[in-house]
């Protein structure tokens, strides 16, 4: 029987995705951080019209989503490939484990910043950082090379980063280069 569920669901088109955590990233302005918490991301667009695209490319449409939540500081994803050439082509290398990345392009609608050395608003991170606070996701997309590692086809049941040693790192580069 489980053999046979597991068949099952190497033929289905649906994946459940992680595409996004609250991992720092460094961009222009230094590092962000994307909250997870309760109401920060407003997954009223993906769950309404959410589409799956391939590294971010709005004319390479993979399928869509079909259901969107945020768990555990991730934010996840139930989409479904189109069965198209080109979204043929890329499930095939997802299903063989080519390509197991993914990322979210987002628009950020309220930031709050953190002073070097200082506690976010909630204690939750140590700045330098930018936190957003309120964000609004606009598409996921199975990528080659992801912003957030921590995130991606298959992560669904991984546990989410221990911040504190992105939290050290940043602190780190900053006590070597920008001082």
């Amino acid at each position: 029987m489980e053999a046979v569920r597991t068949a099952a669901e190497e033929d289905s088109r649906r994946r459940t995705i992680s595409f996004s955590s609250e991992a720092p990233y460094r961009r222009y302005f230094g590092m962000e951080i994307l909250d997870h918490g309760e109401g920060a991301a407003d997954l009223g667009r993906l769950n309404g019209s959410g589409v799956l695209l391939f590294n971010h490319d709005v004319d390479k449409v993979l399928g869509k989503v079909l259901r969107a939540w945020v768990e555990n500081g991730r934010g996840y994803a139930e989409v479904e490939f189109d069965a198209d050439e080109e979204a043929e082509r890329i499930f095939s290398k997802v299903k063989s484990g080519t390509l197991k990345t993914t990322s979210v392009r987002y628009q950020v609608d309220a930031w709050e910043e953190v002073k070097a050395g200082a506690m976010s608003a909630d204690g939750r991170f140590t700045g330098p950082c930018r936190i957003a606070r309120r964000w609004t996701p606009l598409e996921v997309s199975i990528v080659s090379v992801p912003a957030d590692a921590t995130v991606g086809v298959g992560r669904s049941e991984e546990e989410p980063p221990d911040l504190s040693f992105y939290e050290r790192q940043v602190q780190a580069n900053i006590n070597q280069y920008w001082r």
